[in-house]
């Protein structure tokens, strides 16, 4: 090879990757609107019933033969031993049956048999679509939260609420699209199930506490507000200049876009959560003057979800409150436990949902009530129950589900699904579909294959819905 063919030869290939890079920056370019705003609205499959989603997580997981399915061969067979095949329990002090402590009345035009531990969502019964037949992935708390939060029994998956902020983003732009009004029980395995994953971190859960204030960083630090833009200013010039000798760094970009949405915070969380102008009939609505300090907190937090939703949040989660025990993981004393806790979420879980509707906002808002599993219908020692994703229940109302109806079916029992059995993915699917979100479609590139929140899975269920 001569000089000159060398030089020719070299000089193409310079030329090439001068080409590469001229189509990357045009790329780029063309998606200049989604890096600059990634959580503006985005279009959706299809025209969606819900445009918010309230996610009640009743972490501990409460038991469903004690709330939303009722079994009267338990009564009729209370301290006999189990004559069906036990399953490995998590303890494995199995007990003999144990009939729930509560009784069972129906309510509403529909005659939902509900519990008298919720004597107060027993009278939104025709909003409710109770789902007997739910299953989990493990029986131990890490695992089954992590299922149930991203669809997946191990961490690293993005939460749910994390996808419907890809899927959607959110109508306030002053406002995180997926947020997470913390009662203070960390759940088991962690605040991981309220993250992004692998997803742009713009998407993860804001935490908001019931304190005041509602984040840690909320006010400035600096005398001045026009101090506090000269700053920002010249940190969006250090970041941009960072970015520009990077190229496409996506974590950059969502750092910068974090510190963006975190200014424009300062100014609507303070109001968003500000509920000093509440009626007097909304605050004795949700309970904020209850004797119970609990139901007061949890009060709180569903007004705030309102408020939120209202604000054009789209995903809201609630975690429960501590102080009631151990969650609603009553491995003993299950009636004083599952006494506490219902007192505490019941009359405000009934006013969110007579609150929506009033304001016209309970078609459009998808709430689910669920923890990661149920509870077995013999008894862990003497009055407890322990761990049974075999089956349980859960409900949803609202956002386009067809309320005053029952899905699935356990056994006599209440330990095994025997009729339409259901999975996190089943739940997710359909969350998304009224959303508008076609699940199979939903998906990121991420470790060389197009990852769902369903995974491969999920079915849509039309009885469920209106």
């Amino acid at each position: 090879m001569t000089r000159r063919e060398l030089i020719r030869k070299a000089g193409m290939g310079v030329g090439s990757l001068a080409f590469v890079d001229l189509m990357q920056r045009e790329a780029l370019a063309s998606a200049s609107p989604a890096l600059e705003n990634p959580l503006a609205p985005q279009a959706s499959h299809a025209v969606g019933k819900a445009k918010s989603v309230i996610f009640l997580y009743m972490d501990g997981g409460v038991s469903q033969v004690d709330s939303f399915d009722p079994k009267p061969r338990l009564a009729k067979e209370h301290g006999q031993p189990p004559r069906f095949k036990v399953d490995a329990t998590v303890f494995n002090n199995n007990g003999n049956l144990m009939a729930s402590p509560w009784g069972f009345r129906r309510y509403g035009q529909s005659g939902i048999p509900i519990s008298d531990l919720f004597p107060n969502i027993a009278t939104c019964a025709d909003e409710l679509c109770v789902i007997r037949s739910m299953t989990a992935f493990s029986p131990n708390h890490p695992n089954a939260n992590y299922a149930l939060h991203t669809g997946h029994a191990l961490l690293g998956r993005p939460s749910m609420g994390a996808w419907c902020s890809f899927g959607l983003g959110t109508a306030s732009q002053n406002l995180p699209s997926f947020v997470v009004l913390h009662g203070g029980q960390v759940p088991a395995g962690g605040m991981i199930n309220f993250d992004s994953g692998f997803l742009p971190a713009n998407h993860s859960g804001s935490i908001f506490r019931l304190s005041d204030p509602a984040l840690k960083n909320i006010s400035r630090k600096e005398r001045t507000s026009s101090l506090q833009r000269t700053k920002l200013a010249h940190l969006k010039e250090i970041d941009q200049d960072l970015l520009g000798k990077l190229g496409h760094a996506s974590h950059v970009e969502a750092a910068i876009r974090n510190y963006e949405l975190a200014f424009r915070m300062q100014m609507e969380v303070p109001e968003a959560m500000d509920i000093s102008g509440e009626s007097e009939v909304t605050r004795q609505l949700y309970g904020l003057d209850a004797a119970y300090g609990n139901t007061r907190r949890y009060g709180k937090q569903c007004l705030l979800a309102r408020r939120l939703v209202e604000r054009g949040v789209r995903f809201v989660e609630l975690t429960i409150n501590p102080g009631n025990g151990d969650r609603w993981d009553q491995h003993g004393n299950l009636r004083d436990g599952h006494t506490k806790n219902a007192l505490a979420v019941d009359q405000p879980i009934a006013a969110l949902i007579k609150d929506l509707k009033a304001r016209g906002l309970l078609d459009q808002t998808l709430l689910v009530f669920s923890g990661e599993f149920g509870r077995t219908p013999f008894s862990q020692g003497t009055n407890g129950r322990d761990h049974n994703p075999q089956g349980f229940s859960l409900w949803m109302a609202g956002g386009g589900i067809r309320g005053g109806t029952i899905y699935g079916a356990t056994d006599e029992y209440g330990y095994r699904v025997v009729q339409d059995k259901l999975t996190v993915h089943d739940l997710h699917a359909n969350m998304l579909h009224l959303m508008g979100i076609d699940h199979t479609k939903l998906t990121y590139r991420f470790g060389g294959r197009d990852i769902r929140l369903t995974d491969v899975h999920g079915e849509i269920v039309p009885e469920i819905l209106s």
